[in-house]
């Protein structure tokens, strides 16, 4: 039976992706030796390294002035870096969801944080939209997308302060105008490799502007200077995102990642709303197009439990809620096939038939 992986991270991965990786665990690059036993340093690797920075700037169209770096840490680590490199005194922040909520404690240890609105009062069901940045905010930071409660911002904010975004988990879905933001992180288990590499654009310029002391390993301009070869980089996550990357490209690249991306979500939604089963939980027009959430509908709250059995009995793995909220997500990141929501939707149709 075909399994469908609907896991929100570390999630599905291309076939390219995968079917490559595993072949240079076997043999990397002619080399006879595994990918997982070679030098970071060896001149196999580090044209992997560099082609990967370069289809990075390609497929998101990176101005001149930016530099990419592949980090350790995940996007965790990413809440504190943004801050000690550029809040000189104070940043401004969009509440949206949990790992919003964690930026912004972290950013707190670094100087004012403003935090310009929040959803958590309706269990960040929806995206703020009537809020004012500081003119004195040193830059603003929002999460584009909320993996647990299914909301997304897919434009970038015209707003006078310099941009800052955790897209971990829509980085590569859509068309950045990249010149907007100071730094753009994305942890890479969604959309991009196996977890254990964090992608940061940091824009050159946005640096070097604070007095405070910046410990080396948590300096950006440690990483762009070494070209992410200060210290011993994840070789495997790193080779893994280059396949990612060089799929993306065959396929046509971002924008037909965004077209395939808004049809999938389109037709999972329309059943959500059609099926009298189930519901969604994120506003209308804030709804993800990476992480489709809902829940059965009240009167049915007692067949929860039999429809993720049901699913899973199935072949749909991952669709269960996260644990803070329950009910069910279907992640659909870019290597998610159509026939897969396609399979997902005919199980929500033979269910309501059942029942």
């Amino acid at each position: 039976m075909k399994k469908h992986n609907f896991s929100a991270g570390p999630s599905i991965l291309s076939d390219y992706t995968i079917k490559n990786s595993a072949a240079a665990v076997e043999n990397f690059a002619g080399t006879g030796l595994s990918l997982l036993e070679v030098s970071h340093r060896s001149k196999e690797f580090v044209v992997v390294c560099d082609e990967a920075r370069a289809l990075v700037k390609e497929l998101l169209d990176v101005p001149a002035g930016y530099e990419v770096v592949f980090l350790g840490g995940g996007a965790s680590l990413q809440f504190c870096m943004v801050p000690y490199n550029l809040m000189k005194t104070k940043a401004a922040y969009l509440d949206t969801g949990t790992w919003a909520s964690n930026a912004i404690k972290e950013a707190k240890l670094f100087g004012e944080v403003d935090v310009v609105a929040s959803s958590k009062d309706a269990n960040y069901s929806f995206i703020p939209k009537d809020y004012v940045i500081p003119e004195d905010a040193d830059y603003f930071h929002f999460t584009s997308n909320n993996t647990i409660f299914g909301t997304e911002m897919r434009y970038d904010p015209d707003v006078k302060a310099r941009l800052v975004s955790d897209m971990s988990s829509d980085i590569f879905s859509r068309p950045i105008d990249i010149s907007k933001y100071g730094v753009i992180y994305a942890g890479a288990q969604k959309n991009l490799a196996p977890a254990g590499v964090t992608l940061a654009i940091v824009r050159e310029d946005a640096l070097g502007q604070v007095e405070r002391p910046i410990p080396t390993m948590l300096n950006y301009n440690t990483h762009i200077k070494k070209e992410s070869m200060f210290n011993t980089p994840p070789v495997f996550p790193i080779f893994a995102a280059l396949q990612t990357l060089q799929w993306y490209k065959q396929q046509g690249g971002v924008a037909a990642m965004e077209k395939l991306n808004i049809e999938k979500a389109a037709i999972l939604y329309d059943e959500i709303d059609r099926n009298r089963l189930f519901k969604g939980t994120a506003a209308v027009e804030d709804r993800s197009i990476m992480n489709v959430c809902f829940v059965m509908n009240d009167e049915y709250k007692e067949l929860e439990a039999d429809f993720n059995a049901f699913a899973t009995a199935a072949g749909m793995s991952g669709i269960k809620g996260h644990r803070s909220v329950g009910g069910f997500r279907a992640s659909i990141y870019n290597a998610m096939p159509k026939s897969s929501v396609e399979a997902l939707i005919a199980c929500m149709q033979e269910f309501e038939k059942q029942h």
